[in-house]
């Protein structure tokens, strides 16, 4: 495919906020755009995991006008911007070299296909789910009446659109014929019949669900595909819960392992200096295995809850330790940035790969000798 000669910032902020919703992030994040005008074009952009002085550095001094990190470079309100402090010198330095900066964190931890699939693929899991399900509210379904020979097309619009995924499964909708009737007004320029004269016409009810942060972008696809002047469809909110988005990713391992053995593959898989294990009180062969990036000790009875044998993330306090351990429930802390650093090589991929199917003539690439703050004797 030709490569364009212009990608803008809103558009690359539109494919995170498409893969990696902002709706998924908890309430007390702050993921999006930190610094930037959406107008901006970008010809090469940098993936990290922390936006750091050293990371700004490396993204300026290797001329990319956007950094994508993961952990955010503003948590809270700044009462002011000043180069007595980190924060303020990476404001100035990226304004001064007008370099964007995007976070893209709990968000992509809660996703599907997002930090913690990753991490479970990584670790070798397989029949992997969420371990903690989104809360309810987030699908609605969308009932749309469509003349009959033109339901392929509306449906195939709204599909392309993120409509129709359940589980494992696109594409899913159900249709019912029936008839359709209307009186076009005095002002309308009916697609069919006449103006003020009754119309029946052959029609499909055709019903699918879609998440509601694609929502308005269906509605676009769908009224753009639909024949009629105006369209009638039914928005109607659901209970029902995702099943491929929630925070953690619980699965199995192809063959039980020893709690010992399961360790030495998170320290080479993961590449760390070191972990911290604790045994269950009553230790046992690991099959069920619930894994979360970064600080995931929240999830501990969540885990036990679901049978898991071992719960691997970073940041175990003590007393969360204790906890577990009465649960039955063994832990592998393998640490914060080692659960986590994976995510600028796999975002990195995954830009790439739309980027080559758009035809972006972008490049990306991803933050060098980012590492733990933490050293082990």
């Amino acid at each position: 495919m030709a490569k364009t000669s212009c990608v803008r910032l809103h558009d690359l902020v539109g494919w995170l906020n498409r893969n990696y919703p902002q709706s998924l992030a908890e309430e007390w994040d702050n993921v999006g755009l930190q610094v930037g005008d959406l107008n901006q074009e970008i010809t090469k952009v940098m993936v990290a995991l922390e936006p750091t002085e050293q990371t700004i550095k490396q993204a300026i001094d290797h001329h990319c006008q956007l950094l994508i990190s993961h952990h955010p470079l503003l948590f809270k309100p700044l009462k002011k911007i000043s180069k007595n402090d980190e924060t303020g010198r990476i404001l100035f330095a990226a304004i001064q070299n007008n370099l964007a900066i995007v976070s893209a964190h709990t968000n992509l931890d809660h996703a599907a296909d997002g930090l913690n699939d990753w991490l479970a693929e990584c670790l070798d899991l397989g029949a992997t789910t969420p371990l903690l399900p989104p809360r309810s509210g987030d699908l609605v379904k969308l009932v749309v009446f469509v003349p009959e020979d033109d339901t392929d097309r509306v449906a195939t619009a709204l599909f392309k659109a993120g409509a129709g995924h359940i589980g494992g499964y696109d594409h899913c909708s159900f249709r019912n014929r029936g008839t359709g009737t209307f009186r076009p007004g005095t002002d309308t320029q009916p697609f069919i019949g006449q103006t003020g004269q009754d119309e029946r016409v052959d029609e499909v009810r055709l019903e699918t669900i879609v998440p509601r942060h694609r929502l308005a972008a269906t509605l676009q696809r769908m009224e753009k595909a639909h024949p009629y002047e105006e369209v009638a469809y039914d928005l109607i909110p659901l209970e029902n819960r995702r099943q491929d988005i929630g925070l953690g990713r619980i699965g199995r391992l192809a063959e039980p392992l020893s709690l010992e053995e399961l360790a030495h593959r998170c320290k080479d898989k993961l590449d760390c200096a070191a972990l911290r294990i604790v045994a269950a009180e009553q230790p046992r062969p690991v099959n069920k295995v619930a894994v979360c990036g970064g600080s995931g000790a929240s999830l501990i009875h969540e885990a036990a809850r679901q049978g898991a044998d071992v719960l691997i993330t970073g940041d175990i306090k003590y007393h969360e330790a204790m906890a577990a351990r009465s649960l039955g429930l063994a832990l592998i802390d393998a640490g914060h940035f080692a659960t986590e650093h994976l995510m600028a090589p796999a975002l990195a991929s995954r830009l790439d790969h739309y980027s080559q199917t758009q035809g972006w003539n972008m490049a990306i690439t991803t933050a060098q000798h980012e590492c733990d703050p933490f050293t082990h004797i």
